[in-house]
């Protein structure tokens, strides 16, 4: 994560200050381990997909994201530290051990974190997951209307732009809707040391079927190391959903500095202040998020 943080502007005296502590962040992903660098922040674990109470990532992906938020680097004496490492999590396990899941679990699961925002202080909802271009009219609508939903009873919905790229129109649902923040990833031309063969200019690209320019911001995504699902160990992994936990954490760092922005605020500190790439607008939105202008 050290290069993660001078891409997005955050200096150590800076980091040492604004750390996340307060902030709420719920994830919804494929679960979550209590790998070291959680330490007690994982205030609540839920699972959708098989009604199991004890926290497991039996993917990976989950405890990547949460990584990426919060970890605070204790595995590796604080090399590998997320951009909010005192913020708290609430994990919520929608997707299974290959990374699929059903629009019904999701739509529960925003559900249940709706009604309990004020019982953990939740105040971000990070969604590094969208629908395949395949699935019905009804689900994507269904999907749309809950994230919506979350929106409007005050969270911070934070959605990746999905992994389709380059050609336009290739953002997944829910990231098309026109109230949450999209994110993709800046570096999505770098290509991942970890593959064997190279996969590169994957961010989805705007715009939206209902002509709506997206993502509206972006974040580094590429080759980024995080937690493991593996207790003390990491990996490296790349996409517009890592992309998108960068971008939460930074707004978990602009929440504790400004507790009481709301979601409207944030989305147009976001719109002053990213760094404008030089990007098509349908790649890029406005611009990178960095922290040194955030904040």
């Amino acid at each position: 994560m050290d290069r993660v943080r001078g891409e997005i502007g955050c200096e150590r005296s800076d980091y040492e200050r604004y750390t996340g502590a307060g902030v709420g962040i719920a994830i919804l992903d494929t679960g979550i381990i209590m790998h070291p660098d959680f330490q007690s922040r994982v205030l609540d674990f839920q699972d959708f997909t098989a009604g199991r109470t004890n926290p497991y990532d039996d993917n990976g992906h989950g405890s990547h994201i949460a990584g990426i938020i919060a970890g605070d680097g204790s595995a590796s004496f604080g090399r590998y530290r997320g951009v909010a490492p005192n913020s708290h999590l609430v994990a919520v396990k929608v997707l299974d051990r290959r990374g699929n899941g059903n629009t019904a679990d999701v739509l529960r699961a925003l559900d249940f974190i709706i009604a309990n925002r004020a019982v953990y202080g939740l105040r971000i909802v990070n969604i590094s997951i969208g629908t395949v271009p395949k699935a019905a009219g009804g689900e994507r609508t269904e999907l749309l209307q809950a994230v919506e939903r979350a929106w409007d009873a005050g969270l911070i919905v934070v959605v990746a732009a999905g992994n389709n790229g380059p050609e336009p129109m290739t953002v997944t649902t829910p990231g098309i809707s026109r109230k949450v923040i999209t994110v993709g990833s800046s570096d999505d031309d770098v290509e991942q040391t970890f593959r064997s063969s190279g996969y590169k200019n994957y961010s989805g690209r705007g715009p939206t079927p209902f002509c709506i320019v997206k993502p509206e911001i972006v974040a580094p995504g590429a080759n980024i190391t995080s937690c493991s699902n593996v207790s003390g160990a990491y990996c490296k992994k790349s996409g517009t959903s890592m992309a998108t936990a960068v971008a939460t954490g930074c707004l978990a760092v602009l929440l504790e500095k400004y507790p009481d922005m709301s979601n409207r605020d944030v989305k147009l500190r976001l719109y002053e202040r990213c760094v404008d790439l030089g990007k098509p607008k349908n790649w890029q939105g406005w611009g990178m998020v960095n922290l040194n202008t955030l904040l």
